[in-house]
């Protein structure tokens, strides 16, 4: 393989005083799309974002390019190298990306952009992108959206496939997830709001960690917060709710790119082939043999995209 993965304290060094192009530079803002031959692909860290990652520089790979891996946690230092061209690709989720835009570009008391429907918040997050001179690619089929899992036994006890069969059930709910739960709009308050559910407490264990999960599956709570792409749900004998009447906002996978160093078709071509077969249910499955199984994110994604036919 040709990608390498790059110091970390590198891109924090050099992206420690960046906060995007510089009045100078703005110039390569509104430049002409990019072709470079060799390309960083940027993680999150955390296991999506990394499988994410390695398929983007697999298939950018098989497409003739040299790249490499870098993992930034927090994004308050990746995008700004992201917009400065030290990173060249991320993966990004539609909604929480659009919303962390507007903030950075009209302060943390904007109203939030994104939303459940995902052609609003994709033109809500390109018009805030392109300004930066980023560049969103189309969405797939994946999305890594918030969800709710009760007990498999509690699902079938009352008849319970949706969040709407939970509201109409009557039944009293208490919910372990994170603490800001009781403010946002897409859980406690959008819970009650949206679906009638009686929530009659949120239990701070956090969103989809192993407290959480076990507090309702010992009967504790009732309900968890976790997300469509959890894959562990099964080890604890828990099954998410549909979200029938679309309370979650659209987190559907994006790749972003910087426009001068990797606008071009030829990479676009590259990552939209993933959006023909990536579902929101591989990528759960890739995440299990990630974090149950111990494997190697670099030969998920290879063994995924050789499987699809993506690479050789």
């Amino acid at each position: 393989m040709r990608f390498r993965t790059a110091a970390v304290a590198v891109l924090l060094t050099v992206t420690a005083c960046t906060t995007g192009p510089s009045l100078e530079n703005r110039g390569q803002v509104t430049a002409p799309p990019g072709d470079s031959r060799h390309l960083t692909i940027g993680s999150a860290g955390f296991t999506e974002s990394d499988l994410l990652a390695q398929m983007y520089a697999q298939l950018l790979n098989q497409a003739g390019y040299q790249t490499s891996l870098i993992t930034v946690a927090n994004r308050e230092l990746y995008e700004p190298a992201l917009e400065s061209g030290q990173i060249d690709v991320v993966p990004e989720y539609a909604a929480t990306f659009a919303d962390w835009l507007d903030a950075k570009t009209n302060g943390a008391d904007a109203p939030p952009v994104g939303s459940p429907d995902l052609d609003a918040t994709m033109k809500a997050l390109r018009g805030l992108a392109e300004p930066r001179g980023l560049t969103v690619l189309d969405p797939g089929k994946a999305v890594d959206q918030n969800a709710f899992a009760v007990t498999v036994a509690y699902a079938r006890q009352h008849h319970l496939k949706t969040l709407s069969d939970l509201g109409a059930s009557g039944l009293a709910v208490r919910l372990a997830a994170g603490d800001e739960c009781v403010q946002r709009p897409y859980c406690e308050p959008g819970l009650k709001k949206v679906y009638g559910i009686d929530i009659t407490g949120v239990d701070p264990k956090g969103v989809g960690t192993t407290q959480a999960k076990r507090a309702v599956q010992n009967g504790q709570d009732q309900m968890v917060l976790t997300t469509t792409t959890d894959a562990t749900l099964d080890q604890f004998g828990l099954v998410l709710l549909a979200d029938d009447k679309h309370l979650q906002n659209a987190d559907y996978v994006v790749p972003v790119v910087n426009r001068s160093r990797a606008g071009s078709e030829r990479v676009t071509r590259a990552l939209g082939r993933l959006n023909d077969v990536l579902t929101t249910a591989d990528l759960a499955a890739m995440n299990q043999e990630v974090d149950s199984w111990r494997r190697l994110a670099s030969d998920v994604a290879r063994t995924y995209l050789q499987d699809k036919g993506l690479v050789k």
